[in-house]
């Protein structure tokens, strides 16, 4: 049995006996006498009172503000999508520079509009990790705008805080990035809001880091999108990227270790930051695309990912490719016709 699976069984295990023990079933009441009391004169003894004392429920801990528990009850603000210069122009679509709101930030992007009439289906799309330092706007998942414009989507690529344009968030990498789900979110709300969209045909498309944000959309909240597609995701589990990429930063990987622990030491934490064991909340069909020759985001991971999501019950497919490593070449061209087909199939 795999860790995750074992994690998926604690977890069930858990709510199961929360359910058991906060289940408000009311007390028996005590069955009355058939007997008839002989008449007296004297005053009837003073029998003590059967009500019982009032007993405040007791409240739940509030979850570890690092934590995708501390996601699902966030409250979302995503909006004032604003579009600012003309990128760029063609006959297919209009490409601008945007931002919008996300908390207390303001995160940039870029967004592709058709030149078809709408209102158009839409998709966030999360790119993977690029050096904030050399980051620039609308930077990655270039292939995937223009491919998906052309189709006649609206595409949000949004930049995440700390990148291109986007309000700073110096804790950002100690809360093991989980700011960038809440900016996707954030990204959905504000689409819902714009003219050229129908807000009820909305779909996610993620790369590599971007993947495993969109693994964290899902089960942070059900419901928000249609779809979601992943090319090349990181684990859904939060200690095997920790230990890939993480740990050999020797400064970062201190901090955060002083500050959660090591995942052996403190399997609680780490297990309530990995969208893995929360997969039970997924409601959207998921579309995996994976080369068999990725020597960055290992293959193991999505086929151990989708074992998951099927434990669940869930809606999920893998497409691998053989020779493929992790950007894409040949096959690129096969897995987006895919993606496509996937998303029409879907509503989106």
């Amino acid at each position: 049995m795999s860790r995750r699976m074992a994690w998926a069984g604690v977890v069930a295990l858990m709510t199961t006996a929360a359910i058991a023990c906060t289940d408000d079933g009311a007390a028996p009441s005590a069955p009355a006498s058939s007997a008839t009391s002989p008449t007296s004169s004297a005053a009837p003894p003073t029998t003590p009172s059967t009500t019982a004392p009032s007993v405040s429920p007791v409240p739940s801990p509030a979850p570890h503000p690092v934590s995708l528990q501390a996601l699902t009850t966030k409250k979302y603000n995503g909006g004032d999508l604003r579009l600012g210069r003309v990128l760029a122009r063609n006959p297919a679509y209009t490409r601008y520079h945007v931002t919008y709101r996300s908390g207390t930030l303001t995160i940039s992007g870029i967004l592709n509009v058709p030149s078809t009439p709408g209102p158009h289906p839409a998709l966030v799309l999360n790119h993977g990790y690029i050096d904030p330092a050399v980051y620039t706007n609308g930077r990655g998942l270039m292939r995937e705008q223009d491919y998906l414009a052309r189709r006649g989507y609206v595409v949000l690529h949004t930049d995440y805080r700390n990148h291109a344009q986007s309000s700073k968030d110096p804790n950002s990498e100690v809360n093991l990035r989980l700011g960038y789900t809440e900016d996707v979110v954030n990204a959905v709300l504000a689409l819902r809001t714009s003219q050229y969209v129908d807000p009820s045909r909305i779909a996610l498309l993620g790369r590599s880091m971007g993947g495993g944000i969109t693994y964290n959309v899902l089960v942070t909240k059900p419901g928000l999108v249609k779809a979601a597609v992943v090319f090349a995701p990181v684990s859904s589990d939060a200690a095997d990227n920790f230990n890939r990429w993480t740990r050999p930063d020797r400064p970062i990987a201190a901090r955060i270790l002083r500050t959660y622990g090591e995942p052996a030491a403190n399997p609680s934490f780490w297990r309530n930051v990995s969208a893995v064991n929360f997969f039970g909340r997924v409601t959207e069909p998921v579309l995996i695309h994976h080369g068999e020759s990725d020597s960055t985001c290992p293959i193991a991971w999505s086929r151990e990912t989708l074992a998951a999501l099927k434990a669940a019950g869930k809606n999920a497919t893998l497409f691998t490719y053989p020779g493929e490593e992790h950007a894409f070449g040949p096959a690129w061209p096969t897995s987006m016709a895919r993606t496509v087909g996937f998303l029409k199939q879907h509503g989106v």
